[in-house]
């Protein structure tokens, strides 16, 4: 996979009309007379400019999704692509209708593989959710199907592509991104000749829909976060740890999640083969990966539509050892985060030095913090990246036994708390018994929340079974701690007594 600078959705543009051309003849190359010219983008833009949206990679068009609303009770029956889109007026466009149509979605095949698609489909699911629409339909196509239209109708193909016996793109992709076949729709797109003309409408239902009532209502920030927790176990080499780190990616991706959250030093099984050197030689030659492994996890954000924040590693910098992180955001952003803290075991064993750098990270799900272990042990740090508007803290560790993990655990609640925020601790389980210093490991991967009516009474969303391993998907509403800033019980961070005492950072 090529190095990607940058990757972003926008609203797409009149101007734009000449690369959307361009990339309508690289994917229907059959089809030429059925693409859109320009008066019909421009029109579908005036109309509707949030349902016109395109995919950017490195500044180049890589695709787009077009999209109406309509009011489905009139278009229940069977339909035609010409009938749906008012032969191209669509002049069937109604905003006060109740379900998203969608028109057209296409990838260039030089982007192909990258999961992009299931990137449109995501940005049009949250478009539904937030203009509280019904449900998301359209007519798919089923390309392969002219291939088995002499021996199966075309409810015989559908259910063997369901059950994985015929493979095609489209229907595939779509079932995978939970579209359901509602029902066939013949004659739907002239001039289709791989799918005889055949479609089959595929729906997702919005299961925050509500019915539109009188009365006011707010619009929820949800976050879904995705915690791993981690077996340390022998593996044979990087590939065989990314291959693993791989999996606990598309799983929690798979959930929609917002977030992947990997222990500290959770690479260490990689050590192994360097356990005949001193620890802290052996330490420096697992440093030697670090680099290859945030390339990798920048790749899988992309590819995953997922925030990674990848635990900690070792890390050279002017000869010097430090304990880092990165995040690595799904529009290919990458930045780096510091253990300030190092324990005396780390200091001591393997020559770590504490870092310098406390700061927030902004991402697409707003403002969060990261600290590593001990670091959360400290509640001057979080308190300072409190300051800076931080929303969710998260806490990569490692502890190898329950005492040093209810240090961790006690204190990350008690930030929580006192910081008003959403607090995610993740560390790794098992054994590593050819891994000196590395021998055991203890953990249990939690979400905690401040304490008020809003929130669990014990301040804990969500919680793994202890030295299991396994994932932990918690939602967190940020909308409920800006309630909480103004109107909570107790209020830690208003009603702190500034006229008495400050925090600064030097």
């Amino acid at each position: 996979m090529e190095i990607i600078d940058n990757i972003e959705i926008f609203f797409l543009q009149n101007e734009d009309y000449n690369d959307i051309k361009n990339a309508m003849l690289e994917v229907y190359p059959n089809m030429v007379e059925a693409s859109w010219n320009e008066k019909e983008i421009r029109t579908l833009i005036k109309k509707f400019p949030e349902g016109q949206v395109g995919i950017r990679i490195d500044g180049e068009l890589a695709g787009c999704a077009l999209s109406i609303i309509v009011d489905h009770t009139k278009f229940e029956a069977k339909h035609t692509y010409k009938q749906i889109t008012g032969d191209s007026t669509f002049n069937t466009h109604n905003p006060k209708g109740n379900v998203l149509y969608g028109i057209d979605v296409l990838i260039r095949p030089k982007f192909r593989g990258m999961r992009l698609g299931r990137r449109l489909y995501d940005y049009r699911k949250e478009l539904c959710e937030r203009m509280n629409l019904k449900s998301i339909v359209f007519g798919g196509r089923i390309p392969n199907y002219h291939k088995y239209s002499k021996e199966m109708s075309p409810k015989e193909y559908i259910e063997q592509v369901r059950k994985k016996e015929i493979h095609d793109p489209v229907l595939d992709f779509q079932m995978s991104n939970d579209f359901h076949p509602k029902q066939i729709l013949k004659g739907y797109l002239e001039g289709d000749k791989d799918s005889n003309e055949y479609a089959v409408l595929l729906e997702w239902n919005n299961i925050y829909f509500e019915k539109p009532t009188e009365s006011a209502s707010v619009n929820k920030k949800i976050i879904r976060l995705g915690l791993i927790q981690w077996q340390m176990r022998p593996y044979k080499d990087l590939d065989e740890v990314m291959q693993q780190a791989e999996f606990f990616i598309d799983a929690v991706s798979g959930y929609r999640s917002d977030f992947a959250l990997f222990p500290e030093f959770f690479n260490a099984p990689l050590m192994s083969k360097y356990n005949h050197l001193a620890e802290p030689d052996a330490i420096r030659k697992l440093a030697e990966y670090t680099s290859e492994i945030v390339n990798r996890f920048r790749e899988l954000s992309i590819s995953y539509n997922i925030n990674i924040i990848t635990g900690s590693m070792p890390e050279i910098v002017n000869n010097e050892l430090y304990n880092v992180g990165y995040l690595c955001k799904r529009d290919g952003g990458v930045e780096r985060f510091e253990k300030i803290h190092v324990t005396p075991d780390e200091e001591r064993i393997w020559g770590l030095q504490g870092g310098d750098t406390i700061k927030t990270f902004e991402t697409d799900c707003g403002n969060i913090g990261i600290l590593i272990c001990y670091d959360v042990e400290f509640p001057e740090v979080s308190r300072l990246l409190a300051d800076r508007g931080m929303d969710i803290l998260f806490v990569p560790f490692l502890t190898d036994t329950q005492n040093g993990f209810s240090r961790v655990k006690n204190c990350a609640q008690a930030r929580a708390i006192e910081n008003e925020c959403y607090v995610a601790i993740a560390g790794s389980v098992g054994n590593l018994p050819k891994v000196h210093n590395m021998d055991i490991q203890y953990a249990q991967s939690m979400v905690f929340t401040p304490c008020d009516f809003s929130f669990p009474t014990n301040g804990i969303k969500a919680e793994a079974t202890p030295n299991t391993e396994m994932i932990l998907i918690a939602d967190v509403d940020i909308d409920l701690l800006r309630e909480l800033n103004q109107f909570g019980s107790v209020r830690n961070l208003r009603d702190r007594r500034k006229d008495l005492y400050t925090l600064k950072q030097k």
